[in-house]
């Protein structure tokens, strides 16, 4: 069962063998990933049965079946490892690609595994972000309220404990401007001058007079306008004759 998992989980896997390393080369590398404890090696490929007849690797161009070949070298830290199946001698069929870094043995994720791990943690987050979207909604509807009379309102607990900790005072009501009562005043006098009052009400408790009225009665008669000038003309000559010439002082020298 432990060789069963490996072989289905090779691209989560490494194999290296660190005698190996100092004489790696592109002649060694395919004697190097042929050993025995290599899980990425395929024991029924043509290389074996090429390496058990001691022929030369130009042989596996006519077999058919699995293969390895040395794709690309870049001596002494990178060696890429192709597995292939052949078909004929100029039809091949890629399978996977091993690179190997610095004597350590990797498989290449295909298309389909990138892909697919992609998608994988791309739907995992997009879970995490939507629930934890979903949770701050949820508990945000939780301190939502709504009164017919009120409308909608916010209503934390952290509220409630401070108004109970603090004390109650009484808002003072603010008084107005000086601005707001110039303004208010222009308004009533605009609005006086363009809708005049028909009804005056001299005193509490009267009855309103009209206002054409009230000033026939204000308006006095000429006539005994000039008769109370003329009176008041008379009381003043007589308060000036009454007194006497002004009285003498001594000049002091």
């Amino acid at each position: 069962m432990a060789a069963v998992d490996i072989r289905d989980n090779l691209l989560g896997i490494s194999w290296v063998d660190s005698s190996w390393i100092p004489i790696l080369n592109s002649g060694s590398v395919l004697d190097y990933f042929s050993e025995r404890s290599n899980p990425f090696y395929d024991r029924t490929c043509n290389n074996e049965v090429v390496k058990m007849q001691r022929l030369t690797l130009e042989h596996l161009n006519q077999m058919v079946g699995v293969e390895y070949i040395l794709l690309h070298a870049q001596e002494p830290i990178l060696f890429i490892i192709r597995k292939q199946q052949r078909q004929s001698p100029t039809q091949v069929i890629p399978l996977a690609d091993y690179y190997i870094i610095a004597g350590v043995i990797y498989q290449a994720p295909d298309l389909g595994s990138v892909i697919n791990s992609r998608v994988n943690s791309f739907s995992f987050y997009k879970l995490t972000a939507v629930h934890g979207i979903q949770s701050a909604f949820d508990e945000a509807m939780s301190y939502c309220r709504y009164h017919p009379s009120k409308g909608y309102w916010w209503h934390f607990k952290d509220h409630e404990e401070q108004d109970k900790v603090k004390p109650k005072t009484k808002r003072k009501e603010e008084p107005s401007s000086i601005f707001q009562r110039q303004r208010v005043d222009a308004l009533l006098l605009d609005l006086r001058q363009k809708f005049p009052p028909r009804f005056v009400q001299q005193k509490s408790g009267e009855k309103p007079v009209p206002v054409d009225q009230t000033k026939k009665e204000a308006e006095p008669i000429p006539e005994t306008v000039k008769s109370e000038e003329k009176e008041t003309t008379k009381n003043i000559q007589q308060t000036v004759s009454t007194k006497g010439p002004p009285e003498k002082r001594m000049r002091l020298q």
